[in-house]
Parts: C-alpha cells; structure tokens; sequence
C-alpha cells in the first residue's frame, strides 16, 4: 500500500495524513466496515455452536502449523500424484520468477493472464512483476478491478475498494470506458464489469487464483468467494496456477468443515458464502470452447490442462519459529478484526496498513513478511481494546501480537536493549529506541503521582501555554486535548482517614444488622484495587464503590498497591509491565490466601489481570487472581443477586423507591464488553430503578494515551463524535471506563459519572 503513516514522519505529518483520510475515505470505510461488523454480531448470535466452531478451528490451524513439514511433503505427493506440480518458493522473488516461467511456457508471446482476488500475489507483487515481464495482467475480481483501473491499492483485505462509494466508482468508469449512457447504477456498473472481465476470462492463456485453504490430503483447494470470478479463472484457461502462503495449508477435507462454517459469517456477515469452491486440480471440468457455445461439453483434453500450486514461504517458517508470533499464522483472512476496530472504521487500510496487510493481524504479517519497519507504520492504531479477538474465529490474540511488535520497536535502537527503568522517567544503560512520549505514557503512574503530591499547584501548571506547547512538542500531547485534573488527596489517604479496614469492617456489618441480617455469603470480604486514575485522579469512584460495597455488607480492603502494568504494556514495554504484574501480584498474595475477592473499578486493569496476565505470571498464580477478580458493578449486581438488600443503594426513584424507570444513557468500555460485563452493569442499574440506553457505538475513541497523542487526536474525536451524538440530549450519562468518561465530558461538555457513582449510597449513610 502506498502513503501511508512513516515512523519517520513527525505527529504532525501523521496527523494531516490521518485527517486527508478521514476526510477523503472515512466515511465510505466506515460505512462498508460497520455493516459488515454488524452482520458479524448477528450471524454469531444466531450460530449455537460458535464457541465450538471457533475452537475447533484453532486447533486445526494449531495442528497443522506444528505438523507444516510434513503436510509440505503430503501436499506435494498429492497434486503430483493428481498430475499436478508444487513449487515451494523462499520469498516473492522466487514465486514471482516462477509463476512467469509459467506463463512463458504455456503461452508463449504476448500472453495474457486473468487473476481472482489474492492477497498472497499482493504480497509478492506478482503483477508488477509479470507485467515487467510483458504479459498482459487482468484482475477479475470486482472490488480489485476497480483498483486495478483507478491504479490505486487495497483498503482492506477483504473489500480492498471499500474506500471508494459508487458515485466514485461511476465517475472512475465512465471517464475510462466512456460508455453511450453514463454509468449510474450498481447493476449497470456490476454488469458491464460482469461482460468486460467475461472476455479477458475467454481468451486468457492462464488463470492465476490464490486458496482460502489448500488440503494436504487431496491437494484439493478451497476457493470462498462471493463472486463466480475464481472459478473460471481456475477451470477456463489451459493453465492454472494458485499461490498460497505455506500456513493456508489444513490435514483433510473433513478439516475444511469449520472454516466453511466461520469464514463468510466472520468476513461479512453472511451465512455463507456464494460459492464454496473445491477443485483438485488439474480438474476434469472441461475446457468450454467459447467458439462453438452450442455444441455438447465434453472433458476431452481436460486431463492435457496444466496446473501448479506454488506455496510460498517469504518468512512464515520464521514466524512459526517466533513463539510470540506464531498466531499470526492461524489467521484465515477474513477482516473480522478490521471490521471491529474503532479507528480501522474511521479511515480504514491506508492508514491502517502495511506494504500489503491492514487492520489488527497485519502487524504480525507485516513484520513477518516485510519486516518491522512496515509494521511500525501503523502499530501504534491498535490500542489493545481487545475487541477483535472475539470477533477473530480463531481466537487469535491480535493485541498481544500488536504489544509484541511494539516491544521490538522500543528496542530497535539496540539489538540488546531491555526495556525501561521500572519506576522513573529516565532511561537506563539498557533502554532501546524508546521515544520520550511512551517514556512518559508508559509511567503514567510516576506522573500521577507526581501530580497528586504537588497538587492543585500541578494541575494549574500543567494548563498555562508555556506548559503545554512544551508538552506537544516534547511528548506529542496534543494542546486541544483536556489533562486530567489531579486529586490532591489519594483513594488509599481517604480510607485510611476513615478509619481503614476496622472501621469498613464495623460499617458492613452494621449494614447488614439494619438489613435484618441479609448478605452475600459467609465472611465475604473484599479489597479494592487502587488503579492509578482511581487513586491519583477521580478517587470519588473508589469512594462510591467502598459506600457500595460496605451499604451490601461486605468489608473493604483499600492497600497501597503497585500500578498493574497496564500503562507500560500499552506502550510495548512488556519487561516493565511483566516486572509490575509481579509486584502486584505479590502485594495481593496475602488477601488471596486470606479468601478475599478482588475489586477492581478500572476495566483495563481487570482485562489485565483476566488477560495479559496470563503471559506474565506463573500459571497458579495467573489463575488466582483470575478466578478471584471482579469488576466492581458486577460484583455488586452479584451481591444482590445473593440475597443483599438493594434498598441501602441510591435508587433512581429516592427513598428506596427503584421503580422510576429513569433514563440514562450507558457507555460501557471496551474491555468491560469484551469481559462480557457490560450486561451486569446494566442490570445493576435496573435494580436501582434506571432505565439504561447503552451505545451502539462500541469504543469511545480515547483510548487510554491514544488520545492525547497530536498524531492520533483527530482519529480520536472522529471516532468519539460518533458516541456523544448518540448521548446528545440524555439527561444522565455513565460510564465504566477513565478514557469514556474524559472523552464524554470532554465532547458533551457535561458531567459523566462512573455507574457505580450512579448507585453508591450518599456519603452520609
């Protein structure tokens, strides 16, 4: 792909190529992507089995890169057994110098090629190269097509024209074709592409396909398409050759049953696809003489067709050598993460893309394929909300692989880099190419801290002109964007003030005394993880869910604890996050042994420690903190759920009263979603008598420090807008998360509320 965002260029240059997308491509991109992510949603809602299916699908695309030696070998025994041929080529230019060896034997002179859609052919650019060649190129493919006349590049891996409307496309056509009428509609654009493409299908001397999924087994190859195009260019020329990536290789056909299943539903929404191809080539279907149309069919001289299957390698065995890579290969192409991501709908591959890959995975691809240097173009859109791994259906860990390559980046400076001095702002002998503006990000906590001690002296500073034209041109903070207003009294000092853990102790059970003895369960208690903004900037959440938490009979714990990581692994300083979650770890050890459940206000922070933890800790202890960590509205809808008294919270209809129905419109995090919490949430406040209207718009657009970044806050605000014109007019706005609840205030300009807030019980009680 062309132009796109350069880690050479400043925030600046980045941020004007970004706004020349949103103003040219944007919408157009993000109206194709969240259709298709909305059919998405609702072709897995109705699937019963999807949990099954994707699975299921993972463990074939895990099996089979672990056995890829030996399905190379199988594979090839098959189509040559079938009189085919397998070419297995290192890199693009061996496939390419191949593919045109080819072609020059099956046609000789001026020979033409038609093509069907294939990304791996992108990736090697066969077409320029066979074109240096002097063969005569022709993609059939519609959405290629239009980018092949446009002389323009894929937005997207599966719509590579959804960056253009059909008034675009129209004005591209007629200027080209000059048709006697002007092209207007998608069915006169559609059917003189159909009868154009037709003709270089009949006289082509060799047809080039790439495979969805090639079956070592037969040596059958699976073609999914929503066009009839990839077939006939498989059985009409004499000659057939598919290009395919090593990793789109499965054991047998009976494996081919879930990707069937998954893929359309995944890719657009659809239950399947218009056509499911499978050919075993060289294929008995007969080569129709388009001379003679009328006379019977036969398959004489079909078995004289010629077909290769060239399987190219071009740094995949690398990749599956890449422990933390790996997954990459698993993935089936079908833009599902693309489709879901916040900022891929805002201004699509083109900003979101590499030499050849876009969307989440094409990090992964990229480094894989072209190396880090492409990734680092766009590596930094992804923000890590997580949403693309549940709509992944092979439950592809696409943010980590984004964390991963991040991390590389950050130590490109140094092939022997570390990472970052843990608890301070400047480097150590072993930092790597570490800019200062993910410095800083990354040790947000050290800044909050700072900033709380010093306040409200910090906060009056941070605001005059001199600081932030400093702050934008030393750390990429962008000058339009609100800084948080820091607390000058800490969540963990107010606790502490009240009285500590005794005094919650004695208030719980004096809730429950008044309840007539009703609570959760036995000796339930719980400590409360102090994040970073909770503690240091809005410590009126935290103090709501200790009102909470102790009006429902359960004492609360509120310790001094480590920061969880989560800032420094959003920069891609993944020793630094990993020493974090060890400190935290440790500091929460004891309230584990203890039996107390952990509640956590910020969902990032839980997404952590239900996630990325994983990756960081020893398995046991990964799993505790799992298994014993709760976001703090759904842990109160679970206390009431037990048996507690919902009449000792703040009811929309006062007094105790919770039948009001009062409206409130809820937006709930990212990763609160992705936990599956957003529906307790909104159940909690059901239960105390509101009537929530959450947001059809899914991410907020801040992002943690993606948005305070120059290169990225006019995505940001492009992709907020898209919320606060939902909220417009709502009497009262919630929100789960720190990054919704300062882009909301900021774009509403009013206040929002944690939902928590929304029910705790007055400071009074």
């Amino acid at each position: 792909m062309a132009d796109h965002t350069h880690p050479s260029r400043s925030s600046g240059e980045t941020a004007a190529r970004i706004r020349h997308l949103l103003e040219t491509e944007g919408d157009a991109v993000h109206t194709q992507a969240s259709i298709s992510n909305a059919g998405r949603v609702q072709a897995y809602d109705e699937t019963d089995d999807l949990e099954a299916l994707r699975t299921e699908a993972r463990a074939i695309k895990e099996d089979a890169i672990d056995r890829l030696p030996e399905l190379l070998g199988t594979v090839r025994d098959a189509v040559e057994d079938n009189g085919g041929t397998v070419y297995l080529a290192d890199d693009a230019a061996d496939a390419n110098a191949y593919v045109a060896d080819v072609v020059r034997d099956a046609a000789g002179d001026d020979p033409t090629v038609v093509k069907s859609k294939s990304m791996t052919t992108e990736e090697i650019d066969l077409n320029e190269a066979l074109e240096r060649d002097g063969v005569s190129v022709y993609e059939t493919d519609l959405g290629e097509w239009v980018l092949q006349v446009a002389d323009d590049t894929p937005s997207h891996i599966v719509g590579p024209a959804m960056h253009l409307d059909r008034a675009e496309i129209a004005e591209l056509f007629n200027e080209r074709f000059d048709p006697d009428e002007p092209f207007e509609t998608a069915e006169e654009l559609t059917r003189f592409a159909r009868g154009h493409l037709g003709e270089y299908i009949r006289e082509a001397d060799v047809g080039i396909t790439g495979a969805n999924f090639v079956v070592a087994e037969t040596g059958t190859i699976a073609l999914v398409t929503n066009e009839g195009n990839a077939r006939k260019c498989a059985v009409t020329p004499e000659t057939h050759v598919a290009v395919a990536g090593i990793e789109k290789l499965i054991p047998s056909v009976r494996d081919l049953e879930p990707f069937v299943e998954l893929i359309a539903k995944s890719a657009t929404g659809q239950p399947i696809s218009q056509y499911v191809t499978m050919l075993t080539p060289p294929t008995d279907s007969p080569t129709i003489d388009f001379d003679r149309p009328d006379e019977p069919i036969t398959t004489d001289g079909a078995a004289d067709r010629e077909f290769h299957l060239v399987l190219l390698d071009n740094g995949r065995t690398d990749l599956r050598d890449d422990d933390r890579l790996r997954e990459t290969l698993y993935c089936i192409r079908c833009g599902a993460c693309s489709n879901s991501c916040a900022n891929f709908q805002s201004v699509g591959g083109h900003a979101f893309g590499g030499e050849t890959y876009s969307g989440g995975i094409a990090t992964g691809w990229e480094t894989g394929v072209h190396g880090r240097e492409s990734a680092a173009e766009f590596n930094d859109l992804c923000t890590g909300c997580t949403r693309c791994v549940d709509a992944c259906p092979v439950k592809i860990d696409i943010p980590w692989i984004n964390t991963v390559v991040r991390d590389r980046l950050n130590r490109s400076g140094d092939p022997d880099a570390y990472d970052f001095l843990v608890d301070g702002l400047s480097p150590d002998a072993e930092e790597g190419g570490l800019d200062l503006g993910k410095r800083f990000f990354g040790n947000v906590g050290t800044i909050a801290k700072l900033g709380s001690a010093t306040a409200p002296v910090s906060n009056w500073l941070a605001e005059t002109t001199p600081v932030r034209a400093l702050l934008e041109r030393t750390l990429g903070i962008d000058r339009r964007r609100d800084l948080p207003t820091f607390s000058r009294e800490r969540l963990v000092d107010w606790f502490e003030r009240r009285g500590g853990a005794d005094a919650s102790r004695r208030r719980a059970r004096r809730a429950s005394s008044r309840s007539g003895g009703a609570d959760a369960g036995p000796d339930r208690e719980a400590v409360l993880y102090p994040d970073v903004y909770t503690n240091y900037v809005d410590p009126d959440r935290g103090k709501a869910a200790v009102r909470t938490l102790e009006a429902l009979g359960v004492p609360v714990r509120v310790p001094d604890l480590p920061e969880s990581g989560r800032a420094p692994l959003s920069q891609g300083m993944v020793a630094t996050a990993d020493r974090r979650a060890s400190r935290l770890f440790a500091g929460l050890a004891e309230d584990l042994d203890a039996g107390r459940d952990v509640v956590v206000v910020e969902p990032s922070d839980l997404a952590a420690f239900h996630r990325e933890y994983e990756r960081l800790l020893p398995t046991r202890s990964f799993e505790r903190l799992r298994d014993n960590s709760y976001e703090i509205c759904e842990y109160a809808y679970g206390l009431l759920e037990n048996g507690a008294d919902p009449s000792v919270l703040a009811t929309a209809g006062g007094d105790g009263h919770a039948d009001d129905g009062t409206p409130i419109a809820f937006h709930s995090h990212c990763q609160q979603r992705t936990l599956g919490l957003e529906a307790p949430t909104t159940a909690l406040l059901e239960r105390c008598g509101y009537a929530p209207r959450t947001s059809s718009v899914e991410c907020c657009g801040m992002a943690g420090s993606f948005g305070y970044k120059r290169a990225y806050y006019e995505l940001s605000v492009d992709v907020g807008d898209r919320l606060a014109r939902e909220f417009e007019g709502a009497q009262l706005v919630a929100a789960s998360g720190t990054s919704c609840h300062d882009q909301l205030e900021s774009l509403l300009g009013r206040p929002v509320e944690h939902p928590i807030e929304v029910v705790a019980p007055d400071a009074g009680r």
